[in-house]
């Protein structure tokens, strides 16, 4: 079983130094991004510099001067020997030391898949932050599509796309989750997930439009437990999100969303007595299975009224 590697905190109360810093390759240079480099100026232009000095020395015409020595704090960090190359979360100050093994390509390590899937994640919701609507939970911070899959906002335009408590409970448990495949595009408001039990088929929309860059394998291998941790473990996929403040002025947060969550409950009550008649002397309360536990209401009606689909 995997552990997490021991969280680093600092102590210092100084300012981050830039990884082109600790590289070596830039004498001073703080973060101020919290080591999100996608969208740094600084970066941006180190880079460029870079690849003219890398290409000025293939051509064996070097640059003059401090330009010509120019490097990716990638390749400075890769001359060193390999158990000493500190894995960018390390420098990010994020965790204890922890030698890189792959040559700082993130997108192709899986100890950094883990650490964005275990420790973002479970970062992301706090037991404060998580509101209780008549039994139903919804986190703060959190945007809610009316097909009710959430989106949580993270660094360089992506988010996080899951299926909201509700949902899990009335449909859940699921015997299988499809979400898109890597690098598949989607489009809001598109059905582009399909959950399956004992042979029935809900699709789901998507909340958000742009390419899926991330999905989680435990919602293939476990979908029905879903509902345990719906707003952590329990995501479906990572897109990189391509007009995200279109989408999100379609989508639902803060009392908005309670607002809607609690229109939904009010609804769901009325199908289930119109269906199932009055409900059993047990308060009222919507408990888990919703769909399991009351066999007489259809399916079908259920996904079209909740899911939109």
């Amino acid at each position: 079983m995997k552990t997490m590697p021991s969280i680093r905190v600092s102590s210092s109360g100084a300012t981050p130094a830039c990884l082109w810093m600790q590289a070596g390759v830039v004498r001073k240079k703080d973060c101020r991004r919290d080591y999100h480099c996608q969208g740094c100026r600084f970066d941006r232009a180190m880079r460029r510099a870079a690849d003219k000095a890398a290409r000025a020395r293939a051509d064996q015409n070097p640059l003059p001067g401090t330009a010509g020595k120019i490097v990716h704090w990638q390749d400075r960090l890769n001359e060193m020997p390999q158990q000493q190359q500190p894995c960018i979360h390390h420098m990010a100050d994020r965790i204890a030391f922890r030698a890189c093994t792959n040559q700082y390509r993130c997108e192709n390590c899986e100890f950094d898949q883990y650490f964005q899937d275990q420790y973002v994640v479970h970062a992301v919701v706090r037991p404060m932050d998580v509101l209780d609507v008549h039994g139903f939970k919804l986190p703060q911070g959190f945007y809610l599509h009316a097909g009710h899959s959430w989106v949580r906002i993270e660094e360089g335009g992506e988010v996080r796309v899951g299926l909201d408590d509700f949902a899990l409970r009335l449909l859940g448990p699921f015997d299988s989750i499809e979400p898109p495949l890597l690098g598949k595009e989607v489009r809001q408001n598109r059905s582009h997930f399909v959950a399956s039990r004992q042979g029935l088929r809900a699709e789901i929309l998507s909340p958000v439009t742009g390419v899926v860059t991330a999905v989680n394998p435990a919602v293939r291998e476990t979908p029905g437990q879903g509902s345990r941790s719906s707003y952590t473990d329990g995501w479906m996929v990572r897109v990189h999100a391509s007009d995200l403040r279109s989408d999100l002025k379609r989508l639902m947060i803060g009392a908005d969303a309670v607002d809607f969550l609690d229109a939904e409950i009010d609804r769901l009550y009325q199908v289930i007595e119109e269906e199932a008649g009055p409900l059993a002397a047990d308060g009222g309360e919507l408990k888990e299975d919703i769909y399991g536990n009351l066999g007489s209401v259809d399916w079908h009606r259920l996904t079209r009224l909740f899911l939109r689909t």
